[in-house]
């Protein structure tokens, strides 16, 4: 339950409810997400706003994609004050703002089928342990130009890799992405063009993992509201193009003690300065990497990205040097802060609140059971032969999503990850997916197969 006498929640109350009145704001947008991270609002009048704040709003979530039966339809959504903003692409004389909710069922008891609340209990876990899980991702997304065929879109541009395109497109709709990014309280990092045709960047701060999931969610809906107000599509889709490397969500992350102390960090290590720590965090995460590959990787199109050769990772390995590997450690230059891991196989079109969760639950499970992870390895994977994997011990990721689902259904830990609720509503939504993908008709079989005798 919400303690409503939090100090830090009461402040935050306080400041939402100033902001309202001195902005004459008319309109609160009430957002959450649903098993597949798809983001959903309605609005209510800011005269409700405070009622909302203590005693949450009803909505009907039956027709919300893994929230439930008809039968049992009646939910409540609690907005997080510490979440709101004031939309700033909406004129003034119509601005309004949003905040992003917990779900609760008619009982006020959270709601098991809630992402945002896995991800909280994850978090919790985490901090029973001693831990608070810092992580933040690479956003990668492809700008499109209008076509009125949508099965045959076009890049925005023609660039490549960290390309400079002075008084192009490409350049404002970054930087106009990362200005407002800022006035949600994102600090960005980096932004730049990546390797493939209309391929771009953007990188914001670590943080705390619900924050981090809660500022990727609002990245997403920056990116693609600001393209669309421009006339261009913008999407998170892994693998629009084929021949060239698809949109990965890389997320680097690291335990940090409750002390404030980077956990990843040993200066007596003779393993590049990682903790023992990490080495057990790695090894949870390698250990259920095909298990939770169905949740990292969600999209029947997310294995079109997975392929040897483009930079994306398709075996269950580590290493320091190389982007082959399912994870990375990147240098860190013996910078304790700084000290992390990388792992490469997220994609940007899953649900940020459940990829997080089991991240951190794999890593857990590896720190609690002390597992240590095989040698790391700087060869590039792909072109080791089958053989030599085998002797490395090197085994693959699930090369399709109906093959995820298979290692995902009969795991174990990712019911105890997910809970009950997410993981049948999980499996129940992506085998429909699935379905659905495998009786269709590509336009490749088409063409390779419909004059042939």
């Amino acid at each position: 339950m919400i303690d409503y006498n939090d100090p830090k929640r009461v402040e935050y109350v306080q400041d939402v409810l100033k902001i309202i009145r001195e902005k004459e704001l008319k309109f609160v947008r009430l957002q959450f997400i649903d098993i597949n991270g798809v983001v959903k609002s309605f609005a209510i009048s800011t005269r409700h706003v405070e009622d909302a704040l203590q005693s949450g709003q009803a909505f009907d979530g039956s027709s919300v994609t893994g929230f439930g039966q008809v039968e049992e339809s009646d939910m409540i959504v609690i907005p997080d004050p510490s979440t709101f903003n004031i939309i700033p692409w909406r004129k003034e004389e119509i601005s309004t703002c949003r905040m992003i909710c917990d779900v609760y069922t008619p009982e006020m008891k959270r709601f098991e089928g809630d992402p945002r609340y896995i991800l909280f209990k994850a978090v919790k876990k985490a901090e029973e342990m001693g831990y608070k899980y810092f992580c933040a991702p690479e956003l990668e997304f492809f700008i499109m130009s209008p076509s009125e065929d949508l099965a045959k879109p076009k890049p925005i541009d023609l660039r490549g890799y960290f390309d400079l395109n002075p008084g192009g497109e490409t350049e404002d709709l970054r930087r106009e992405i990362c200005d407002t990014a800022e006035q949600f309280g994102i600090s960005v990092e980096v932004s730049h063009h990546e390797v493939a045709m209309g391929q771009n960047e953007i990188d914001f701060r670590y943080g705390e993992a619900l924050e981090t999931a809660d500022r990727t969610v609002t990245m997403k809906t920056i990116v693609k509201t600001i393209a669309a107000q421009r006339g261009y599509i913008a999407t998170f889709m892994p693998k629009p193009f084929f021949g060239v490397n698809g949109s990965g969500m890389h997320v680097h992350q690291s335990l940090w003690s409750l002390k404030g102390e980077n956990v990843f960090y040993d200066e007596n290590s003779k393993l590049n300065f990682l903790s023992d720590i990490a080495l057990h965090f790695i090894a949870g995460q390698l250990k259920y990497g095909r298990e939770m590959c169905a949740v990292l990787a969600s999209w029947p199109n997310s294995y079109k990205r997975l392929l040897p050769g483009y930079e994306a990772p398709v075996y269950i390995a580590w290493g320091f040097k190389n982007r082959s590997p399912l994870i990375r450690v990147p240098n860190f230059s013996k910078k304790a802060s700084a000290a992390r891991i990388e792992i490469r196989c997220p994609d940007p079109a899953g649900n940020p609140y459940l990829q997080l969760a089991v991240l951190l639950q794999a890593g857990l499970e590896g720190v609690k059971n002390k597992l240590q992870p095989p040698e790391p390895t700087d060869l590039n994977v792909y072109k080791l032969s089958f053989e030599e994997r085998e002797k490395l011990g090197i085994i693959s990721l699930p090369e399709t999503l109906g093959e995820a689902l298979k290692e995902f259904e009969n795991s174990s830990f990712m019911k105890q990850a997910l809970g009950s609720t997410i993981f049948s509503n999980f499996l129940h939504v992506k085998r429909k997916e699935w379905d659905e993908y495998k009786s269709s008709i590509s336009e490749w079989e088409i063409e390779r197969y419909l004059t042939r005798l």
